[in-house]
C-alpha cells in the first residue's frame, strides 16, 4: 500500500529538529553579508493568530529562508506589543488581570507561529510589557523631554458620560461610546505630547532616500499635509445697534494655499473651539444659537466631523461681520465644525465659486458667491468681435458652478488677467506691505499626544514637584535665551539644573536613569477616577514620591503611554535585546541597522511607520545611532493585501466568516496554508479566501510527495538509467529556478508557485526522474514548503538539513531557447513556418511540414520535383 502524505505527522517533526539545531540564529558580527528582515509584530489578543498574520509572516519567512541559503546572515525576529486598550477592556469586562491575559495571549500566539514553521530568531523575543524592555521606552522619553520636544498642555478629549472614561476617536460612533451606547462630549484634559511636528519637513524630504512603494509615500506625505500659503488678517466689526457702529479691534487670522481667489471671499468659517467666538460673546446677539450648536460639536469626533459624505451644518455668529482686506467689503462670519482648530489657525475664508466644500455650504445657507477664476482654456474674447468679456459673460463661459482649479484672475481688481501662479505671489506680496498678510508654511500632521488616563501602559517617568515649579516661574533668569545653547540651566536662587524639558514645564521633574524602570503596579481595580483620571491616581502610596532635584514631596506622573511607544523603536532593540546598561549596544546597531526590508499592513502606514521613521530621526539627532547609518531606519517598506471572507466581504466575529489558522493546519497542514497564501493571488493585493484553493494546493503538495515515494522506491531504477538526464525537464527546471528566485526576490510567490506546479506536472510524465533534478526542485520549494521538503530531502538520502544548502544556480545556457521557425515555401512563395528543434534534419522537417495542414494542402497530389533545404532557415518545394 502506497505511504499516505501526513503533515500532522511530518510537521511537528522538522519543527522540533529545527530548534534543537538552532538554524535560524543570527549571529552578531559575522563575516557573511548581514539582511535584517522584519515584520510588523502582532498585537496578542486573545483571538490569537489570524490568517492575515500569516499572509505577512509567510512571505517574509520565504525571504528570510531563501537568502540563508544563499549565505546571508540573516535576522529574522520576532516579539509582541502588548500594551494596549483591547487588553484594559477585556479586563474590565471580565476581571481577569491584564498580565495574565497578556501572558496566555503570548503563549498562544507563539504556540501558532510556530506550528506554521516560521524561522524566528526566538533567541531576540521581545515584549513591551516586560520591565526591561519598557526600561528602555521610559528612557527616550526622558530623552526626548530633556531637548524640550515632550510638553503638556489642555487639550480636548472625547469623554463617556456613562463609562466616565476618556476614549480614543476610533471608540465613538455617532456620537456615542462604543463600549456603552451612552452620550460622548469633548471635555478639556491635560495632556503629554511630543512635537513631531519639528519633524515635519524632514520626515517627507527624507522619503527620497528609502524604497517605499509610491502608494506609501502618498500617504506619508498627505497625512504630514504640508501646505504653503498665506496667513491673511481679517478685521472683525461688531455691530452694537442698527445705528452706530463698533469697532471689536479683532482680527481673524485664516489660512489659505489659495490667495488668488481671495476677491470672491464671501464668508468666513471658525471652528467650534476658536477662541474668537468666546472674545466676541458680547457682540454675538444670537449666542444661545452659537452655543448650543457648539455643544452639539463637542459630541462628535474630529473623524465624525471630517466625513466626506457628513452634511455640511454650520451657525452665523449674528452682530459681527468681518471686512475682506481686498476690497473692504462686509462678510459674514459662522461657526461649523467640518473647521478643525487643530489644522491652520482653526478658521478658513470661504470662496464657494471656487471650493467645493464652501459652495455646498454656500447653497444650503443661501449666501453669494463670485466668480474670480477662469479655467486657462476659456476665452476671454468674444470668438466673432475679438472683445473682451465682461466679467458677467465670462462666467457664462464656465460650465460648472464651482470650478476649484487654478486659471485667470478676473473679477479681481488690479490683478485681472494674471494667472493664478503669479497672483499667489502679487497679492500676497500687496497685502504682506499692508501688514495684513504673511507666507506660511501648515502641516495637518499634529504633534503626538503620548498620554492616557488609563492602566494597561508604560508609567511616564516624570514627578510633579510644587517647590521646583516654584523655583523656575519664581526666577525670570531661568530662561532660554536661544535654541543653540546648553539645554542645563541653573538658578542663581538654587543650586539646581534644570533641563530644556523641566523649564518648559514647570514643576515637572525627571526621573534620574538608576530609578528606571518605573514599574508599573499590580492593582485590581482598573477603573479610573470619577475625574477621569488614571487608575493609578487611586494608589497614594505610589503616587506620593520625593523629588529627585530637591527631595521636597512630589506626585507621580500617573497617566500612562500609548500603545504606539513601544513599537516605537523595537526593531532597534532586536539588535541586542538583553542589554541592561543601553536600549542596544552601537557597535551592534551599526552592524544590523538599517532593516533591510520591513512588510507590514496598510492600515500602519500613517501612525506607526511615521511614529518610528520620527522616533529614529531623534535618537540619531542625539547620537544615540552612529551617525554613519543615515536618518532613516528602513531601507524598503512593502505591504501585503488584505485577505477577505469568501464572497470578498471583510472577517469578522459578529458575521461568523472569519477563518482560523489553527483550523486550516490541523485538516490540511502548516504548509498547505503558507503554500495558499502565497498561490492565492498578487502578494499586494486583497483577495478573497476560496477553501477550494486551499484544497488544491494540499492535493499538489501530496504529488509531490507521491512523486518522491515513486523515485524512491522504483524497481526498475539501474545506475545506468539513474545517470540519463531528460534534457527538457533539466531546462525547465533552471527556467523554474531562475522564475522563483526573481519571484521570490520581487514578492510575485503566486507566478513562483505556478512555475513549481508547471514543472511537477511535466516531471509526472516521466517514469523516473534522475534525483539531481528531484533534489534541486526541493531546494526552491523549501521556503515555501520548508515541512514537505525537509522530509523528502532526508528520505533520497541527505543527513543535514535542507536549509544548511546552497540555493540553486540556473545554467544561462540552459535557459536559451532550442526551438526555431523554418520558413517553408512553395516554388519560393512562402506558406507557412514550422517549429522544430534546432538541428532538425531535412527529413524530420519535411515530416513535420507534411502534417502542417496549411503547408500541406499545397504539396496533396502534387509531384515535389526537388526540395531546397537550408539547416534551422528555410526548406523550398519545388513542384
Amino acid at each position: 500500500m502506497e505511504e499516505q502524505y501526513n503533515p500532522n505527522t511530518i510537521e511537528p517533526k522538522w519543527q522540533g529538529y529545527w530548534e534543537q539545531q538552532d538554524l535560524f540564529r543570527a549571529k552578531d558580527f559575522a563575516s557573511n553579508p548581514k539582511i535584517f528582515l522584519l515584520v510588523e509584530f502582532p498585537y496578542p489578543s486573545g483571538a490569537g493568530l489570524h490568517v492575515g498574520h500569516c499572509r505577512s509572516y509567510t512571505a517574509m519567512d520565504v525571504i528570510a529562508r531563501k537568502k540563508r541559503m544563499q549565505g546571508y546572515n540573516v535576522l529574522f525576529p520576532m516579539g509582541w506589543d502588548a500594551f494596549g486598550l483591547p487588553t484594559e477592556n477585556y479586563a474590565l469586562k471580565t476581571g481577569i488581570h491584564p498580565t495574565l491575559t497578556t501572558k496566555q495571549s503570548i503563549a498562544t500566539f507563539k504556540k501558532q507561529e510556530k506550528s506554521l514553521g516560521f524561522s524566528f530568531d526566538w533567541a531576540r523575543e521581545i515584549n513591551t510589557t516586560d520591565p526591561s524592555y519598557y526600561k528602555w521606552t521610559q528612557w527616550i522619553f526622558l530623552k526626548l523631554f530633556e531637548n524640550g520636544l515632550a510638553y503638556k498642555t489642555k487639550m480636548p478629549i472625547n469623554w463617556c458620560l456613562s463609562c466616565k472614561i476618556g476614549l480614543a476617536n476610533e471608540e465613538v460612533v455617532d456620537g456615542k461610546c462604543e463600549r456603552c451606547g451612552g452620550p460622548v462630549e469633548k471635555r478639556e484634559k491635560e495632556q503629554w505630547l511630543i512635537k513631531i511636528t519639528e519633524y515635519a519637513e524632514r520626515l517627507i524630504k527624507d522619503l527620497d532616500l528609502v524604497d517605499f512603494p509610491e502608494k506609501v509615500k502618498i500617504q506619508q506625505k498627505e497625512w504630514i499635509g504640508k501646505s504653503e500659503g498665506w496667513e491673511i488678517k481679517f478685521r472683525i466689526q461688531a455691530l452694537k445697534s442698527k445705528a452706530k457702529n463698533a469697532t471689536s479691534k479683532v482680527d481673524l487670522r485664516v489660512f489659505t494655499t489659495r490667495i488668488d481667489t481671495i476677491f470672491g471671499c464671501t464668508y468666513l468659517v471658525v471652528a467650534p473651539e476658536h477662541p474668537i467666538i468666546s472674545n466676541l460673546k458680547s457682540y454675538i446677539v444670537n449666542l444661545k444659537e452659537v452655543q448650543d450648536y457648539i455643544a452639539k460639536a463637542r459630541r462628535k469626533s474630529e473623524l465624525e466631523r471630517q466625513a466626506e459624505t457628513k452634511e455640511k451644518t454650520g451657525v452665523q455668529l449674528k452682530g459681527v461681520i468681518a471686512l475682506n482686506p481686498v476690497n473692504g467689503k462686509e462678510i459674514p462670519i459662522f461657526v461649523a465644525d467640518y473647521v478643525l482648530a487643530t489644522y491652520g489657525t482653526g478658521a478658513i475664508m470661504a470662496v464657494p465659486a471656487h471650493d467645493e466644500r464652501d459652495y455646498e455650504f454656500a447653497k444650503k445657507y443661501n449666501l453669494p458667491y463670485v466668480q474670480v477664476i477662469l479655467p486657462p482654456n476659456i476665452q476671454l474674447c468674444a470668438p466673432s468681435s475679438g472683445e473682451k468679456l465682461s466679467g458677467a459673460q465670462a462666467e457664462l463661459a464656465i460650465k460648472t458652478n464651482c470650478y476649484s482649479g487654478e486659471g485667470v484672475l478676473i473679477n479681481s481688481g488690479q490683478f485681472d488677467g494674471l494667472s493664478s501662479k503669479q497672483a499667489k505671489e502679487k497679492i500676497g506680496q500687496w497685502l504682506a506691505k499692508q501688514g495684513l498678510a504673511q507666507k506660511t508654511v501648515n502641516y495637518k500632521l499634529r504633534d503626538w499626544v503620548f498620554s492616557r488616563q488609563r492602566y494597561w501602559g508604560e508609567p511616564i517617568p516624570l514627578v510633579f514637584c510644587a517647590e521646583c515649579y516654584k523655583t523656575i516661574t519664581e526666577n525670570s533668569k531661568l530662561q532660554l535665551k536661544n535654541s543653540q545653547q546648553n539645554t542645563k540651566r541653573k538658578t542663581q536662587n538654587a543650586k539646581k539644573e534644570f533641563s530644556k524639558g523641566e523649564i518648559l514645564n514647570p514643576g515637572w521633574i525627571a526621573l534620574q536613569e538608576k530609578d528606571l524602570p518605573v514599574v508599573l503596579p499590580d492593582i485590581q481595580d482598573y477603573k479610573p477616577t470619577d475625574k477621569g483620571d488614571s487608575p493609578l491616581a487611586k494608589i497614594k502610596e505610589w503616587v506620593s514620591v520625593r523629588c529627585p532635584k530637591c527631595h521636597s514631596i512630589a506626585r507621580r506622573e500617573t497617566d500612562v503611554m500609548p500603545n504606539w511607544a513601544g513599537s516605537n523603536w523595537y526593531f532597534l532593540r532586536y539588535c541586542d535585546p538583553c542589554n541592561k546598561q543601553k536600549f542596544a549596544d552601537a557597535k551592534l546597531l551599526k552592524y544590523w541597522m538599517p532593516v533591510d526590508w520591513y512588510n507590514g499592513g496598510m492600515e500602519h502606514v500613517t501612525l506607526h511607520l511615521l511614529y518610528s521613521r520620527f522616533i529614529y530621526k531623534f535618537l540619531w539627532d542625539i547620537g544615540e545611532e552612529p551617525r554613519v547609518l543615515g536618518p532613516e531606519p528602513y531601507k524598503k517598506r512593502t505591504s501585503q493585501g488584505m485577505i477577505l471572507a469568501q464572497g470578498g466581504v471583510k472577517m469578522s466575529k459578529s458575521k461568523g466568516n472569519v477563518v482560523n489558522p489553527d483550523d486550516v493546519v490541523k485538516e490540511y497542514g502548516a504548509d498547505t496554508l503558507r503554500v495558499y497564501e502565497m498561490f492565492m493571488g498578487p502578494f499586494d493585493q486583497a483577495i478573497a479566501w476560496d477553501t477550494k484553493g486551499v484544497r488544491g494546493v494540499s492535493k499538489f503538495l501530496r504529488r509531490i510527495f507521491h512523486l518522491q515515494s515513486q523515485i524512491l522506491y522504483s524497481q526498475s531504477q539501474t545506475n545506468t538509467q539513474s545517470k540519463i538526464v531528460n534534457l527538457k525537464i533539466e531546462k525547465l527546471l533552471h527556467k523554474t529556478i531562475k522564475k522563483v528566485s526573481e519571484d521570490i526576490d520581487n514578492m510575485k510567490f503566486n507566478t513562483a508557485i505556478s512555475s513549481l506546479m508547471i514543472l511537477l506536472n511535466e516531471m509526472e510524465k516521466e517514469e523516473q526522474i534522475p534525483r539531481e533534478i528531484f533534489e534541486k526542485f526541493l531546494l526552491v520549494l523549501s521556503p515555501f514548503a520548508p515541512h514537505l521538503a525537509e522530509e523528502l530531502w532526508h528520505r533520497v538520502g541527505n543527513k543535514d538539513s535542507i536549509f544548511l544548502q546552497q540555493w540553486p544556480d540556473y545554467d544561462k545556457k540552459l535557459l536559451q531557447e532550442t526551438t526555431i521557425k523554418i520558413i517553408a515555401q512553395i516554388n519560393g512563395k512562402v506558406r507557412g513556418t514550422i517549429e522544430a528543434q534546432q538541428g532538425a534534419s531535412e527529413q524530420e522537417i519535411l515530416q513535420m511540414a507534411r502534417q502542417d495542414s496549411k503547408i500541406n494542402k499545397w504539396l496533396e497530389g502534387k509531384k515535389i520535383k526537388r526540395v531546397i533545404f537550408i539547416k534551422d532557415k528555410l526548406i523550398n518545394f519545388v513542384l
